[in-house]
């Protein structure tokens, strides 16, 4: 039994550091627990776009996820970019049932570089989603997974948490960035009700803000938190790596945990 926290990520490599798996660790560390990282596909990217991807076979992902918790049981896992259906399919079958699991459906690059086709979301939706504790969608992603075509209100947040919880999710974190106003409002979807997250909404974009935020949330709750707490120190978290984004030769964001 592991007698400290741990959480794993199963996602893509980032080479800049920016997001994927290197953001989900340093996120992990900044939240106490020990990280561990399947990675799930290389990409060539940076803070302004992403140039390439090469998603790995299956199999080296399921040894991954297989060596890991032969050794270590995660406090809760974190999925990122799975890249294709077949490695969704591997990744439904080696969690181990009762780990808080954190989907971040990650489909599209800030960039519109494509990090998911169309099967692949059909299997996230037909095989992952249902065994999650908590998806973690942006808005265009909640637009993609609801069948809503445009989301511009918090109110059609909530109907399309709604409808991504009704695929078998317990609950549903809406993230706001994308949206408009003073503030980033994130909705906190569950059969209990809705709970909204608030924040300052700064001027500008910054990398890899969906993956430290997902990354924060796992973290917490693989400490014991509850989801409640662990939403709201993440926001915390996040909102703070917002304000002291760093930024390359490109100029573009990354976000600073």
């Amino acid at each position: 039994m592991t007698e400290f926290p741990a959480a794993l990520t199963i996602a893509g490599s980032d080479p800049s550091g920016g997001a994927g798996i290197q953001m989900d660790l340093r996120t992990f560390a900044k939240t106490g627990v020990w990280g561990m990282a399947v990675i799930t596909a290389l990409t060539a990217q940076n803070a302004a776009q992403v140039t390439g991807s090469w998603p790995l076979e299956p199999v080296v992902v399921q040894e991954q996820i297989r060596s890991v918790l032969e050794d270590i049981t995660p406090g809760a896992v974190k999925t990122g970019m799975l890249a294709n259906d077949r490695i969704i399919q591997v990744v439904s079958e080696g969690i181990a049932e009762g780990i808080p699991l954190v989907i971040d459906p990650v489909m599209v690059s800030t960039s519109g570089f494509r990090l998911l086709d169309a099967d692949g979301i059909n299997t996230l939706c037909n095989r992952l989603i249902p065994e999650a504790f908590l998806v973690t969608p942006n808005i265009p992603e909640a637009e993609i997974l609801s069948g809503i075509d445009t989301i511009s209100s918090p109110e059609e947040m909530e109907k399309a948490g709604e409808i991504i919880m009704d695929m078998g999710a317990e609950y549903v974190l809406v993230k706001g960035g994308h949206g408009t106003g003073h503030e980033s409002v994130d909705l906190l979807i569950s059969e209990r009700g809705v709970i909204s997250y608030k924040a300052r909404r700064l001027p500008y974009a910054v990398h890899g803000s969906g993956c430290s935020f997902s990354a924060a949330i796992t973290g917490y709750l693989a400490q014991g938190h509850t989801i409640q707490t662990a939403c709201e120190q993440a926001k915390q978290l996040i909102s703070i790596g917002i304000i002291r984004a760093i930024s390359g030769k490109s100029g573009h964001k990354i976000i600073n945990p």
